[in-house]
């Protein structure tokens, strides 16, 4: 018998990361929460208390006013190509969303220094010289999880393009069509057996974005079978375009084959090229990153299509460091004997409609015989 490592649950669990809850955010109010009671249980005066909190927010804002003008610099140079002539519109986008309200910090802090006889003016400059000093040390940037947080939640990832990219000019023309395929590739060829719960298209996600072209050459297991049913389409100005996809027998350790169609999915070789160019200025984590938000995002994209259910298997893996030629193989294999076990306890889940409704409207009643020897179930037996 074939040793298979034994798993539990889905190998994509550890792999894929889920999206950020906001937890970031409910840590500011608990911080916060936390500094109020330790500034009330230190017995801080209120008036003077305050007259700090509000001298540090002006400071706060005046360096995004610096920061805003310091943007304005630049984008007043573009008001056509990129805000199609507005002023405003550059304003907009350089100053922070309620700059107005930081206007109004910068006044009440200045109207509590005039009261208590400050000097205003020297506190602004040292102000002032500290924001500008710490933007051109490059000291206000986002960190690599702020930026991760802002371009996941806008969708501005490469992956969400290319993930809608493959939906769109791809899976959501050939998916609809592919248990049809299956079953005229089933009574063509009565000796391609393939389970109906395996009538899918079986995708390899590979996070090292290394594709292969040939399957066959990626493990000896896989073997081409033949291909689907065509499916022939006018698109985007190429008549009679083709959709096929291809059949393989998948063999496991004892030489027994299952059959299924599977495919590479081909916009990870875009991932793995940029990863190759420096033109790109795409690093190996960056491409590691992009392609498991790839499959998170294409995953949530075909579970929120109705005329995708049940026409596709995701396979997300992550290849060994030490070579191992039936690697991918025996990921398929899981894969295709995880679904079939899926289907299985649906079914027992679930009781028969027909046997339901036999038993809720029949009387059943037990016969028990007085004697110990098994008895005949016939009725004219003397």
């Amino acid at each position: 018998m074939s040793q298979e490592p034994q798993r539990w649950s889905s190998p994509t669990a550890l792999l894929i990361p889920k999206p950020r809850e906001g937890r970031a955010q409910r840590a500011v109010y608990v911080l916060l929460a936390t500094c109020t009671a330790a500034l009330c249980l230190a017995g801080e005066p209120l008036s003077p208390a305050a007259h700090r909190l509000a001298a540090h927010l002006a400071a706060l804002q005046i360096g995004a006013l610096l920061k805003g003008c310091c943007c304005l610099a630049e984008e007043i140079f573009h008001l056509q190509s990129r805000y199609r002539g507005s002023f405003w519109r550059a304003l907009s986008a350089c100053f922070p969303p309620r700059w107005h309200l930081a206007l109004l910090l910068v006044g009440g802090s200045a109207y509590l220094d005039l009261q208590q006889g400050e000097r205003l003016s020297p506190y602004l400059a040292l102000t002032c010289l500290c924001h500008l000093l710490a933007l051109a040390l490059g000291l206000q940037k986002p960190s690599a999880a702020e930026i991760s947080e802002m371009t996941e939640r806008s969708q501005q990832n490469v992956a969400h393009g290319l993930a809608w990219s493959y939906y769109v000019g791809y899976l959501k023309i050939v998916l609809p069509r592919i248990k049809e395929s299956m079953e005229e590739i089933s009574r063509a060829n009565p000796n391609v057996w393939a389970c109906r719960e395996t009538w899918k298209l079986h995708i390899l996600i590979p996070l090292s974005c290394n594709v292969w072209d040939d399957l066959e050459k990626a493990d000896s297991n896989i073997q081409y079978l033949t291909d689907l049913t065509e499916t022939t389409l006018t698109r985007g100005g190429i008549k009679k375009r083709v959709y096929k996809h291809s059949l393989y027998a998948i063999r496991d350790g004892d030489n027994q084959a299952r059959h299924c169609a599977v495919e590479f999915a081909t916009p990870l070789q875009t991932l793995y090229a940029m990863s190759q160019d420096e033109c790109a200025a795409f690093s190996r984590d960056d491409r590691l990153e992009q392609a498991k938000l790839f499959y998170r995002t294409l995953e949530e994209i075909l579970r929120g299509s109705k005329e995708c259910a049940g026409t596709y298997r995701l396979i997300a893996y992550e290849e060994l460091i030490e070579a191992e030629p039936h690697f991918l193989s025996r990921e398929i294999l899981w894969h295709l004997r995880q679904q079939q076990q899926e289907e299985f306890t649906v079914y027992e889940g679930s009781l028969p409609r027909t046997l339901a409704t036999a038993l809720g409207s029949t009387d059943l009643s037990l016969q028990i015989s007085a004697s110990d020897l098994p008895q005949p179930l016939r009725s004219d037996h003397p």
